[in-house]
């Protein structure tokens, strides 16, 4: 069995860095896949929207399931399932039934992203859970990274199926280790307990539903960038960039922003986590674990403060050098985002309900958020000029920041007590 938190979050984050791989590896090779089955930006942003759909529908059952028994056993069957899926997406004969295969990776990966981050909250001590949320998130820019340059290469030398093909295998070795873990012990929702009795709870609870209403606008605009990334760069610098080239050095950005904007949101959060520890028996809506709670959601709206205004500038420059300048910065920002907003997730409701928590925000985040922002973007690719249109991501950025700013009533303390902890 495996008994070391190390090696267990060793685990779950190579899992992850997996599944963000296979997200990125179909907006690397969107354009020759776009012609060969002559899709348009529409339908091509609707197979996002479907893997979507998969997703979040599932995720609350996994979550409420989740609350009342064992996690690993759903989590090895949702990997097995998206990995499976992926290599069906590389089989696909026509726009429906690569349609079906993305529904089916939708399902699997949710098991993984509502249950991963529970077990990792379990095994890891107070002051260390934004550290280790990081070390866990910190796959999700590497993964990207590597799925656009493996899906660039691979298409660009051999073609867009054989991304598919060759992400799809890893998963199954690993998500057969899985049932290794060796489960901490927790407190269990009663089984009879209802699906719509959590919720209820969840969304009556301030600073969660404010969590996730941020990152509602935060995930829609991040996805539609991430998807029609490398599209708009072959179509802004068409004379300095190849398939190849774009999805490698967008990449190459990706890892050493996203690592860095990962590792600093989780070094605050846990500053701000341990600024206000709570006692043992402590209820999670005291004052004191409140404020926590506001200067999670601090941190993440001043990242998003910082790049809404450089990715609307990013779009307008005339150049790919300067482009993926910009874009270092504004993914920094970004990704600084993912601790905090989890961790609050995490943090603001019962402990009895921490999976349901993260299987109500990946619903919400998706049916409201990134659900239709990859078609909905495609829509305006179709109808408006091409900067234009990407200008839709940056307004929403500035949303989101918005959202999340401090409020005092929610921690029932001044305003300035609540400046003061971060």
């Amino acid at each position: 069995m495996i008994r070391d938190p190390r090696a267990i979050l060793a685990l779950l984050t190579g899992l992850n860095f997996i599944n963000f791989i296979d997200r990125a590896v179909i907006a690397a090779v969107l354009t020759p896949m776009k012609a060969e089955l002559a899709l348009s930006n529409f339908e091509a942003g609707v197979l996002n929207t479907a893997f979507l759909i998969g997703y979040f529908l599932t995720s609350p059952l996994f979550g409420m399931r989740a609350d009342k028994g064992h996690r690993k056993g759903l989590i090895t069957l949702g990997v097995l399932v998206w990995s499976a899926a992926t290599v069906a997406s590389g089989l696909a004969a026509g726009f429906w039934t690569l349609l079906a295969a993305r529904v089916a990776v939708g399902v699997g990966e949710a098991s993984f992203a509502v249950l991963a981050p529970t077990i990792i909250d379990d095994i890891t001590p107070l002051d260390r859970k934004g550290s280790a949320l990081s070390t866990f998130y910190i796959a999700i820019p590497l993964g990207y990274a590597l799925g656009y340059i493996l899906g660039g290469q691979l298409g660009n030398h051999w073609d867009w199926r054989t991304a598919f093909f060759v992400v799809g295998g890893p998963g199954v070795v690993l998500a057969l280790t899985v049932l290794l873990i060796a489960e901490p012990p927790r407190k269990l929702l009663d089984a009879k307990a209802r699906l719509i009795d959590g919720l209820r709870e969840l969304a009556a609870i301030p600073l969660y539903r404010r969590a996730v209403l941020g990152y509602c606008a935060y995930t829609g605009a991040v996805a539609g960038f991430s998807y029609w990334a490398p599209d708009f760069m072959l179509r802004a610098f068409p004379g300095e960039l190849n398939l190849a080239s774009a999805n490698s050095y967008f990449g190459l950005v990706l890892i050493a922003s996203g690592a860095i904007g990962t590792l600093v949101g989780g070094r605050y959060a846990n500053r701000a986590s341990a600024s206000q520890a709570i006692a043992p028996g402590e209820p999670y809506d005291s004052r004191g674990n409140k404020l926590a709670v506001n200067s999670l959601l601090k941190i993440a709206a001043i990242s998003m403060a910082v790049a809404a205004p450089l990715s609307a500038l990013g779009f307008f420059l005339p150049g790919a050098a300067a482009f993926f300048a910009v874009s270092f910065f504004v993914q920094i920002g970004l990704f600084a985002v993912t601790a905090p907003v989890n961790a609050t997730f995490l943090r603001a409701v019962p402990i009895e309900r921490r999976a349901s928590a993260m299987a109500a925000s990946i619903f919400s985040i998706h049916l409201f958020g990134d659900l239709w922002s990859a078609a909905a973007l495609g829509l305006l690719l179709d109808n408006l000029p091409l900067k234009i249109a990407m200008l839709s991501l940056p307004l929403t950025f500035a949303w989101a920041a918005y959202t999340w700013r401090p409020r005092q009533r929610e921690a029932g303390l001044p305003e300035a007590r609540i400046h003061a902890t971060t």
